[in-house]
């Protein structure tokens, strides 16, 4: 009765709000914007859906309560809360604003945010092992149960989060159950996206809804076809202004050169995820040029630390000591990106450990640790995709020559999804991966190496040590004991007991054409709002 209430008095209310008048003429543009993927999941709810690509289309048709400058200064700034203030430690209360509406119609209240992160949506998996995670390419077709990796998603996010309290129709209080100093950014992930309540209860499955989910966003979905395209369309009812693309279109594509080949035809107005050596070719035309930069994401390699050869650390130390990365940067980024400080970005601030930095570049140590390790030369598999990141087999195959040049023998093999990547199954090596991080703070990159966190979950890597000092980065909220905790982490997780190898800091670039005024953020987030155009 609710829900047709507030459907009722949505509705009513909608024609307070400014709209066209039909007959006016809509002169915006339509776009098509070439993509390697959209979504490995194959969803677009973000309590599955983690991946970098997915990422890049979310806030088109979902929103947070918080937000980053991300085309700007990295700022955190108010998002669908119009302010936000500490109670104290544990408690942040937020003022939502009161003129946005879904896309179906209804008023956004302190319900939806409720529901938003509530255990229909959030804290409620579907009873399977959850060694299935990321492996079911279609959870969710009979119930509206989430898949096994809802909940670890959550806990991984919001680890302390004990409720979200209704204080009145626009007032809302994140509650954590211990003090934590980054709630207002941890806010800003897209896993707090706010979607319309009565559009879940209304879903038929999970699967229908994590197709068409009904968020605030300047797009709506209008349709979603897996593997092929999504299409969306100006809500123009956005409380952020008439959006000013009237079609949206992400198609995907994976081979570079049919991107570049469809934006110099004009098939494709923008073309995602060029390699720093196309660049010049595109700008050979006085109609393309190609913008970007670095971003808030590192490309690395995880270990999977129960293959026979890589559960010794010492061959895990090897393998980062043998690889060059300021040649790889070199080589294939022209100069463009940078390698970076271990696991961190210059924005985490004070926080930041300045002096700090991956391991070093040295075949004699790698080969001394190789030694001591005994390693007989036996392969170790890199698990693989083709064309997800830029520049992603040509930086493999450097990897693995540096690696040979020191006695390791690994051996790539190419797979098609993520499931046989991230799946439990034997023979699980070294695999490719990336971090970003989601706000200016190390939790919100190194809680994939804790409990919840994909590569945890995925039964890649595990640390006891980890978890209690995890606890500790997410609890304390004295700088100088916080940046001692994360000191520690870092050497566990990049020189003790190696989680992962860090490559270069990633970097994004976008082919589009040059009379189409628009700025890359400094993530993989794509902004097609009016204040980002023209």
């Amino acid at each position: 009765m609710l829900l047709s209430r507030r459907l009722a008095l949505g509705l009513a209310g909608a024609s307070a709000l400014p709209r066209f008048a039909i007959g006016q003429s809509d002169n915006r543009p339509s776009l098509t914007v070439a993509v390697q993927k959209i979504s490995t999941s194959n969803t677009l709810e973000p309590m599955r859906e983690q991946s970098n690509v997915g990422q890049r289309v979310f806030y088109t048709f979902a929103e947070t309560l918080t937000d980053h400058a991300w085309t700007g200064d990295l700022a955190l700034k108010p998002g669908l809360a119009e302010s936000f203030k500490r109670i104290d430690g544990r408690t942040l209360e937020l003022k939502l604003r009161q003129n946005v509406r879904f896309h179906n119609g209804d008023a956004m209240t302190a319900e939806d945010v409720a529901f938003s992160f509530g255990p229909e949506r959030m804290w409620t998996g579907s009873p399977v092992d959850t060694r299935g995670m990321w492996t079911n390419t279609t959870p969710g077709l009979t119930s509206k149960v989430p898949p096994p990796e809802a909940p670890k998603i959550a806990m991984a996010a919001y680890p302390g989060f004990e409720r979200m309290e209704i204080v009145d129709k626009y007032t809302v209080r994140f509650i954590n159950r211990v003090p934590d100093a980054t709630l207002e950014g941890r806010l800003t992930r897209n896993t707090g996206v706010i979607f319309s309540a009565r559009a879940f209860a209304e879903a038929p499955t999970w699967l229908d809804w994590s197709r068409k989910p009904v968020g605030t966003g300047p797009y709506r979905i209008v349709e979603y076809k897996p593997d092929v395209e999504l299409v969306l369309e100006a809500f123009d009812d956005y409380w952020g202004g008439r959006p000013p693309i009237k079609r949206l279109r992400f198609v995907e594509v994976p081979e570079v050169a049919s991107r570049v080949n469809g934006l110099r035809s004009g098939d494709f107005d923008f073309a995602c995820d060029m390699p720093p050596d196309q660049i010049a070719a595109i700008e050979s035309s006085p109609k393309l040029e190609v913008v970007g930069g670095p971003i808030m994401n590192i490309r690395l390699t995880i270990f999977d630390k129960h293959h026979p050869v890589l559960k010794d650390p010492r061959v895990r130390r090897a393998m980062t000591h043998a690889v060059d990365r300021q040649a790889i940067v070199d080589a294939l980024w022209s100069g463009r990106t940078k390698v970076p400080k271990g696991l961190q970005w210059d924005f985490f601030g004070p926080m930041l450990l300045g002096d700090w930095a991956p391991p070093a570049f040295d075949p004699a140590e790698a080969k001394k640790l190789l030694k001591q390790a005994g390693y007989d030369g036996a392969p170790i598999p890199y698990q693989m995709l083709n064309n997800y990141y830029t520049n992603q087999l040509q930086t493999a195959q450097i990897m693995v020559e540096q690696w040979k040049a020191v006695g390791l023998n690994v051996v790539i093999e190419m797979k098609e999804n993520w499931a046989q990547i991230l799946g439990r199954f034997p023979g699980r090596g070294i695999c490719e991966n990336s971090n970003s991080s989601w706000f200016n703070d190390p939790v919100a990159s190194l809680a994939a190496y804790a409990p919840g966190g994909q590569t945890w979950e995925a039964g890649q890597w595990e640390n006891d040590e980890i978890v209690k000092l995890m606890a500790t980065l997410q609890s304390e909220v004295d700088l100088t004991p916080r940046r001692d905790v994360f000191r520690r982490m870092l050497t566990i997780v990049e020189r003790e007991d190696p989680a992962y190898n860090v490559i270069h800091q990633n970097a994004t670039f976008t082919a589009k054409r040059r009379d189409y005024k628009w700025r890359p953020a400094q993530s993989f987030v794509v902004d097609f709002r009016a204040s980002n155009w023209g």
